[in-house]
């Protein structure tokens, strides 16, 4: 066409097989096609979009490409920095101090004798808390010196010591110490003792923040009270009693450092008194914690030298698991019997949780006394071996001071480790036979007795006599007959253990020869209801006194072994009766109870009827049924007692220092009924004068061993005392004539009394 120029044909190389072989060998031999080198490098020079993060990195080839820079190695520690501190933030805003684990709430009872030494603990655990006052400074300063000196300056932690523990426990090795007092106190109170990391991060937050709620003093005392120690101790008062027998107050500086490296090494420790190596790594640490007590100023060098030369405070020899061997077990019963007694808010729970502290009044001396003496003569006397009936033969005693009335030391039988559980000497089941007839004589000698039917009673005196023949007919303050359903005839005719024709004598002497008539005669005169005052007055539980029958007079009723040195006590203490008690102090957590102050003396008796009952008891002694006695060798009074058919057989006596009680009775445990004591020591007749007498005698000359006889205050006259109506003496009152208004006819009048079936010693002499 005009007006345009033709241009010339284009040739395509695309389809071109020449075409594509050249481009293939050209990539192939390393050139680029005309322009694409420069486009690469315009790419590499042009700018690039900045990513957030530059990694992979920009611009970098190979490994560098992957390396972080040292911008990014900082920023990523940041980073990590910030979110561990976030979340340790975190975690210390929302973690709470938890509650104490129960098992550091938990503490066991202790039982002290009356010298202040632990007589036993009872409980799951043995920890008995105290306050800070309590543990003296300078064995304060022993445990900081050896756990952590800056302890009063420091937060809490010690980021070091956790760091350092963290590693070795990631390397798989165990806890290393390090940690802070608080620390302690917060992994034994709040924790438990796994070894991990989670725990470890929980001890270090609570240690950070319990800071703000509890001062130094408060977590002090809170780590030395639940520390263990060894030697089953929880707590520095226990671990002061379990190695060197004292309360933590009495511990000096050098004790202290012992335990402060107890501490460290418990499991070993504990045997230092018996363990050669043990002891010299004790001995070592002991040395340690002194010299770190010089390096903190507490301290001075001439001090610890005087300790070094004083040399290692070896612990005393430790027995485990000794329990309630021998009179523990019943010395620790009374004295929890004693406790819910006069505490309401002391109750089987409460004594269960522990922290309870019990100084009692038992005397370890003479506990263990007695208990010689009980083992004595029953390996003497006794031969269970070869006599059936001695197999069974039961033995309770009790000593107690009349002064006071602190029960010193009781017998309760073989122990509860020889599976015995009931306490002989507290036991409320054993008639006291003729033991009781001091009881009707005081009485008698306070009220005097109705000698005539409608009369006033008339004094009587240690020298009034009455009939004491036996079997006579007894009759009440009417004049009439008593009666007794198990006698042919229907009345009661009272028997003697001999059939000894006595005639009409004096009181004294037949409280010397135990006979019973003229006290089952006089007994009625004075009336049940003075002589159960007496009783009562005297100590003696109501509820252990028999029911109104002529064998009342003469022992169907059955107190305890302690109640009754009680009662004699109040003789000896020329009338003044304190109640027996067992418990001196309590205190709980720390904290004193009040409550057991101890029983103040009352007048139970006039002066000059106690002095008298006490003048007729020597004579027992001197030329009565308790001869035996006289081996003492020093001014003492008592009395024997047997009981009918010879279930029992006692005897109590006393000086002015010491009343003490002891009874033997026979008792099948599988089957607890009393038994006739008839053949046991090979004896047909078994009297409170002769086995009972001498375990008495035996354990009194120990107990009162080095301490002077003391001789009991004269006796004040009573003055002239009446006669029971037919005595042949001149008597007082206006009428020979017999209670019936005859002049010697026996009546057979019935009596208003109710029948009994109590026993009334028919049949032998209650001596």
């Amino acid at each position: 066409m005009s007006g345009h120029r033709r241009q010339p044909p284009q040739h395509s190389t695309v389809g071109s097989p020449a075409a594509g072989d050249r481009a293939m060998r050209r990539r192939a031999s390393g050139h680029q096609a005309p322009g694409q080198g420069a486009a690469r490098r315009a790419r590499r020079t042009a700018p690039q979009k900045k990513r957030w993060i530059d990694y992979p990195r920009q611009g970098r080839t190979g490994p560098r490409r992957w390396l972080p820079s040292v911008r990014q190695l900082l920023a990523g520690f940041l980073l990590c920095l910030g979110a561990t501190a976030a979340a340790v933030g975190y975690a210390y805003a929302t973690v709470t101090i938890p509650d104490p684990n129960p098992t550091t709430l938990l503490q066991n009872n202790v039982y002290y004798w009356s010298d202040g030494s632990v007589l036993a603990t009872d409980g799951s655990v043995n920890r008995q808390n105290v306050s800070l006052a309590q543990v003296p400074a300078d064995v304060q300063w022993d445990f900081i010196a050896a756990e952590n000196s800056s302890f009063y300056t420091d937060p809490g932690i010690d980021p070091q010591g956790i760091f350092r523990a963290v590693i070795h426990m990631a390397e798989g090795g165990s806890v290393q110490s390090g940690s802070t007092i608080t620390q302690q106190f917060v992994k034994n109170a709040y924790l438990d003792q796994s070894q991990t990391i989670s725990r470890k991060f929980k001890e270090l937050l609570i240690s950070s923040k319990i800071g703000a709620v509890m001062s130094k003093q408060q977590i002090l005392q809170g780590y030395l009270n639940t520390c263990f120690f060894g030697r089953q101790a929880n707590g520095v008062q226990a671990a002061a009693r379990m190695y060197y027998n004292l309360p933590v107050e009495k511990l000096n500086v050098s004790q202290g450092a012992f335990l402060a490296a107890a501490v460290n090494e418990p499991s070993l420790f504990q045997y230092a008194d018996s363990d050669p190596a043990a002891k010299a790594q004790a001995e070592a640490r002991w040395s340690w914690v002194l010299d770190r007590m010089v390096a903190t100023g507490k301290l001075t060098p001439q001090q610890r030298a005087r300790y070094a030369a004083a040399g290692f405070p070896a612990p005393r020899k430790w027995s485990p698991g000794s329990g309630f061997t021998g009179q523990v077990g019943y010395l620790v019963q009374l004295a929890r019997s004693y406790l819910q007694g006069h505490d309401s808010t002391i109750t089987d729970g409460s004594l269960s949780r522990g922290g309870y502290q019990i100084h009692t009044t038992f005397d370890r001396k003479k506990t263990a006394d007695l208990a010689r003496a009980v083992a004595r003569v029953r390996a003497q006397r006794l031969d269970p071996a070869h006599r059936s009936v001695d197999r069974d033969v039961q033995v309770g005693a009790a000593s107690v001071d009349p002064s006071t009335g602190r029960i010193l030391a009781v017998f309760g039988g073989p122990g509860f480790d020889q599976a015995h559980y009931s306490d002989n000497a507290d036991t409320a089941g054993v008639p006291v036979g003729s033991t009781f007839k001091p009881v009707v004589l005081a009485s008698a000698l306070q009220y005097g007795a109705v000698l005539q039917p409608g009369r006033s009673p008339e004094p009587i005196t240690p020298a009034s006599k009455f009939n004491g023949d036996d079997g006579i007919q007894i009759k009440d303050q009417q004049g009439n007959y008593v009666t007794d359903t198990k006698d042919p005839t229907g009345l009661l005719h009272q028997h003697n253990d001999t059939n000894q024709r006595w005639g009409y004598i004096d009181l004294r002497k037949a409280m010397e020869q135990s006979v019973n008539t003229p006290y089952v005669q006089l007994g009625e005169d004075v009336g049940y209801g003075n002589v159960a005052k007496t009783a009562e007055a005297l100590g003696l539980r109501s509820s252990s006194l028999a029911a109104p029958s002529a064998g009342f007079y003469i022992g169907t009723s059955t107190p305890s072994a302690i109640r009754m040195a009680g009662a004699y006590a109040t003789f000896a203490a020329d009338g003044m009766q304190t109640t027996p008690y067992s418990v001196t102090k309590v205190t709980h957590n720390g904290s004193v109870l009040t409550g057991f102050t101890a029983p103040a003396p009352v007048r139970a008796l006039p002066a000059a009827v106690a002095g008298n009952v006490t003048d007729v008891l020597r004579g027992v002694i001197a030329r009565g049924t308790g001869t035996k006695a006289q081996a003492l060798g020093r001014t003492a009074a008592g009395k024997t007692g047997t009981t009918d058919d010879y279930r029992s057989a006692w005897f109590i006596g006393y000086t002015p220092q010491l009343s003490t009680s002891v009874v033997l009775f026979r008792e099948d445990p599988k089957h607890p009924q009393l038994q006739s004591l008839v053949g046991v020591g090979g004896l047909q007749k078994v009297f409170g004068g002769d086995i009972p007498t001498e375990i008495w005698t035996r354990y009194m000359d120990d107990a009162l061993a080095g301490l002077p006889d003391v001789p009991f205050l004269a006796p004040a006259p009573l003055g002239h005392g009446a006669d029971e109506l037919g005595a042949p003496s001149p008597s007082p009152s206006p009428s020979p004539r017999k209670r019936d208004g005859s002049t010697g006819k026996k009546r057979t009048t019935t009596t208003r009394h109710a029948p009994t079936t109590s026993p009334t010693c028919h049949h032998h002499k209650c001596r």
